[in-house]
């Protein structure tokens, strides 16, 4: 008696492959970690919050439109207002930051800045945008 065997196909043959290949999408999909670019990260105070700063403790720098960094008028490079920061926060704890930009100023020297109060951990830090007057906004 002749037995009737089914004759095996091939894996390529079958749906199978387009199946697995289908589950290993999902699968690679489900486990991937999606990176979002989330931008400046910048802790802000609650809206009904107060916080006192004393005159004292206000460290004012000024950006210009040609991107100089401006203290107390006299210009510097952004390695001595780290260090000029870093000084003031050791000393005054309850120090607040604050730039007044120009508004023609390149913005790369604001987010320089930005960046670098945020690596020195400054608690209180402000930008204003200074009027083509010379007020400040």
């Amino acid at each position: 008696m002749k037995l009737n065997r089914r004759k095996r196909r091939g894996f390529e043959d079958t749906s199978a492959s387009s199946d697995i290949a289908f589950l290993l999408i999902i699968y690679f999909i489900v486990i991937a970690g999606f990176n979002v670019n989330k931008g400046f990260l910048i802790n802000l105070p609650a809206k009904d919050s107060t916080r006192l700063i004393l005159k004292d403790d206000l460290l004012r720098f000024e950006l210009d439109r040609s991107g100089i960094l401006l203290f107390r008028g006299e210009a510097m490079d952004h390695s001595t207002a780290e260090r000029e920061i870093r000084n003031a926060v050791a000393s005054r704890p309850n120090l607040a930051v604050i730039l007044t930009v120009d508004g023609s100023a390149p913005w790369q020297q604001v987010v320089s800045f930005v960046e670098l109060a945020q690596r020195l951990e400054v608690e209180s830090f402000s930008f204003t945008m200074k009027n083509p007057e010379g007020g400040s906004t």
